[in-house]
């Protein structure tokens, strides 16, 4: 399999996974944090849940994520990752992730840099293949195709809210307030929660805890800190830091001059070519609503 292969692999994946990043900013729906990349912060799920759109609440950060896994013959595996995080006043957010533990370019060497861009405002995605210089661009379904997806997602929120909500009477979910706390200069609320996991509802011989803590900010609505503590997986702690309240660079939500635009997703049937569009790192940002 060639490099170009693995990339565009690579940079697939991470696309379908942020595809929820406007989905999640806020507190968590549905089902204990986390999953086979620890809590869901990891590639910047933190903005606006059920596909809200947060607008006058600008802000640029440093995120780290840390996962540790001790296994039973003692070896312990230690996964990192950093996420450059921009939100502007109307909503455009820029999520760079650099990884060296993430798909099928986990084993090459140098941590790999992908960058995903979000604009509500013109309805629009892009996952920056930064090796390459292609940016794919994904549009926002629009009409039927909208409303689907919409029902889809509120479907499935109801779903999850309404399993825990039966965890949570069984006694086998137990949530509760930490108070407000102010973590790297931002007031945030805190909340834990305990999922207990039945003797052999897994195959387990004993049961299982898993312990997930989350602190929001109501001002930013995103995640300043978390815990993510799974038998299985091992402890994860994701945390924002160098908060900065100000309006990020326009050019941060455009499509640097040298990339070449695609529609569509990595892989994909695509057209398009250097400044397609008429996107590009000089050009402005599309109009306000």
């Amino acid at each position: 399999m060639n490099r170009k292969l693995l990339t565009n692999l690579a940079v697939a994946g991470v696309l379908v996974i942020s595809s929820g990043i406007a989905r999640a900013q806020g507190p968590h729906h549905g089902g204990p944090p986390g999953g086979p990349f620890g809590p869901m912060e990891l590639l910047g799920f933190q903005g606006g849940h059920d596909g809200k759109v947060v607008k006058g609440a600008p802000f640029s950060a440093t995120a780290t994520s840390d996962t540790t896994h001790t296994l039973s013959d003692g070896t312990v595996i230690h996964r990192t990752a950093q996420i450059n995080l921009s939100r502007d006043s109307q909503g455009r957010a820029r999520h760079e992730l650099t990884t060296s533990s993430l798909g099928p370019l986990a084993n090459s060497g140098a941590p790999k840099t992908m960058v995903m861009i979000s604009d509500p405002v013109a309805g629009v995605k892009y996952m920056l293949n930064t090796g390459e210089k292609v940016a794919y661009k994904v549009t926002k379904p629009s009409g039927a195709g909208a409303a689907d997806a919409g029902a889809g997602a509120d479907a499935f929120h109801q779903k999850m809210e309404a399993e825990m909500a039966a965890e949570e009477a069984s006694g086998l979910l137990k949530k509760e307030s930490l108070g407000t706390q102010v973590i790297n200069g931002v007031s945030a609320e805190g909340t834990r929660i305990t999922k207990t996991i039945p003797a052999g509802k897994i195959g387990n011989d004993r049961a299982m805890q898993v312990v997930s803590e989350r602190w929001y900010s109501p001002d930013l609505q995103i995640v300043v800190k978390s815990t993510h503590s799974d038998p299985q997986t091992g402890t994860t702690t994701y945390q924002l830091m160098n908060i900065q309240k100000t309006e990020p660079a326009a050019s941060l939500f455009a499509v640097p001059a040298d990339y070449t635009v695609t529609a569509g997703h990595p892989g994909g049937h695509h057209r398009g070519g250097p400044g397609a569009a008429g996107i590009g790192a000089n050009a402005p940002p599309p109009a306000t609503e």
